[in-house]
């Protein structure tokens, strides 16, 4: 995979450098240098992820299960997606077979939107060398290359998480950002101003919040934006590489939520692609909503 030292090559890998990582490297583990390959297939009402892994998949991909594997149970107090202790993450990361100095690439059909919370939360668990497929599983359709179907099982793996690689914020945490920095709303334009609410008590947004779509983070074939494009686009909103904080800041200046914590994550890959370092507010407007002493605001405006 590349290694060429830019924010991007950190964060994503396109499907010609996957292919050629395949096949220059025996089998998915740490000696023989090639990548896990996690298949996320998930999306907000959809049931059927595995049985549709089942029916063709990148080779030698793994099935993870988001609602079960990348999340604890949900509760009004703590979201829809919370996220999972770090005894529960390692028994899953080893059930995929990772072991300490594992790489990894994560995969989804929709342009990232659920695979991106592997990605975070591997990172977030200490997996360093942890990748998206651009495009996901559509992108290397369109390339030519090869599925299988059926189910993959890796030999349990050794990985021991040590959590808090990457910034959270609580529910106090995030209210207080959209003041005094840049909280973004990853959720669709309409949920943002409160048009409409298909899965929460309450519509609207964080008051504050600044609306961004994840999904603009995406060309119309479900790869990421390039990165002058996705400079621009966080330009917009007000935000630079020079001005987010980094990694020796006590606090960043840069949050993002969504519905429940799994595509704010895409939006800070997005960020992450620009060099802008931003933290997750896993609770998000799940847990924010139920919330009755927490005002929402609605319409275009913060």
């Amino acid at each position: 995979m590349s290694a060429d030292g830019t924010p991007r090559a950190r964060v994503l890998v396109s499907v010609a450098e996957l292919a050629a990582d395949l096949r220059l490297s025996p089998g998915p583990d740490p000696a023989d240098g090639a990548p896990v390959l996690l298949d996320v297939r998930w999306a907000l009402g959809m049931t059927d992820g595995r049985e549709r892994y089942l029916e063709g998949h990148l080779p030698d991909a793994v099935y993870v299960d988001l609602e079960s594997e990348l999340a604890a149970e949900p509760s009004p107090e703590e979201g829809r997606h919370p996220l999972p202790s770090a005894s529960s993450f390692q028994r899953s990361a080893r059930a995929w077979g990772l072991r300490d100095g594992s790489r990894v690439v994560v995969y989804d059909t929709v342009g990232g939107l659920s695979a991106a919370r592997a990605w975070w939360l591997l990172r977030f668990f200490g997996v360093d060398d942890v990748r998206i497929l651009d495009g996901g599983l559509p992108a290397w359709v369109r390339a030519g290359y090869a599925l299988e179907s059926g189910d993959v099982v890796h030999a349990p793996g050794d990985l021991v998480v040590r959590p808090g690689h990457l910034p959270v914020l609580d529910a106090d945490d995030a209210g207080e950002l959209a003041e005094t920095g840049t909280l973004l709303d990853a959720r669709a334009a309409e949920r943002y101003r409160g048009d409409t609410e298909p899965v929460d008590p309450r519509a609207g947004h964080v008051p504050g919040a600044v609306g961004a779509p994840t999904a603009a983070n995406l060309g119309d074939d479900g790869t990421f934006l390039d990165d002058e494009a996705l400079e621009a686009r966080f330009a917009d909103l007000g935000l630079s590489a020079a001005g987010a904080g980094g990694d020796d800041d006590d606090v960043l200046s840069v949050g993002v939520y969504c519905g429940s914590g799994v595509t704010a994550a895409h939006e800070i890959a997005a960020l992450a692609c620009a060099g802008i370092p931003a933290a997750l507010y896993p609770g998000s407007w799940s847990q924010w909503s139920n919330d009755d002493t927490r005002s929402a605001a609605v319409g275009d405006r913060p």
